[in-house]
């Protein structure tokens, strides 16, 4: 009987990081937009472009358009660098699908701040999930619950969800804060004393700082 020997070669090893541990190392320099559609009730159909930073999900939502040309599209990238103001400079990479409504001229406006576009493999939704979860959340909570009439109801109802889910909606990812105002400091609660007085069947609770006297 004749025995082969094969040697096994070992795998190489992976030197750059994975696409998790990327978004997860890179939060807060992350930036992430995309299209979503909405059908309106006077037979029309309006894109809308948005906008979400991946370390606090504060969702923007750039404009409303029925037709999302190159100028308009361009147009939105200078909306959003003046919209970021100074907080631009922390803002590394704006990660984007292969949709034909990007254009060059979006990706090149990012450029002159220096934020590097990072595009999404083509058929991957997964790449760009916190995105397509907001989305998702968009139409759950709202879009499928209202019947727009047309584009400026639209925006209306959009500017209004924004501001919901930056001040008010809480984030599991946040540890249930909203993403522009975080939880308060917790209160010690060993620091004040609560003393009953009772009046007949009525009851009265006051509450002093200082240690309890026991």
């Amino acid at each position: 009987m004749t025995w082969t020997w094969f040697s096994a070669r070992t795998a190489p090893r992976r030197t750059a990081p994975t696409w998790s541990q990327f978004l997860r190392s890179q939060a807060e320099a992350i930036l992430a937009s995309d299209f979503f559609t909405v059908d309106l009730l006077d037979g029309t159909q309006a894109y809308v472009l948005a906008v979400i930073e991946h370390a606090t999900r504060r969702i923007r939502i750039l404009g409303v358009t029925l037709h999302p040309t190159r100028e308009w599209t361009t147009q939105q990238a200078r909306n959003l660098l003046m919209d970021l103001g100074e907080q631009t400079h922390r803002v590394k990479f704006m990660i984007r699908d292969r949709g034909s409504n990007f254009t060059a001229a979006f990706d090149a406006i990012l450029a002159g701040a220096g934020i590097r576009t990072v595009l999404c493999n083509v058929r991957t939704p997964r790449m760009n999930a916190i995105t397509e979860r907001r989305i998702g959340g968009c139409r759950r909570e709202l879009l499928d619950r209202v019947l727009v009439w047309n584009q400026a109801h639209l925006r209306r109802i959009l500017r209004e969800y924004e501001i919901h889910h930056n001040q008010h909606r809480p984030h599991r990812s946040l540890h249930g804060a909203a993403p522009l105002k975080p939880l308060p400091e917790p209160v010690d609660l060993g620091q004040y004393r609560v003393r009953r007085h009772t009046r007949g069947a009525r009851s009265r609770f006051t509450c002093r700082c200082g240690p309890a006297p026991w």
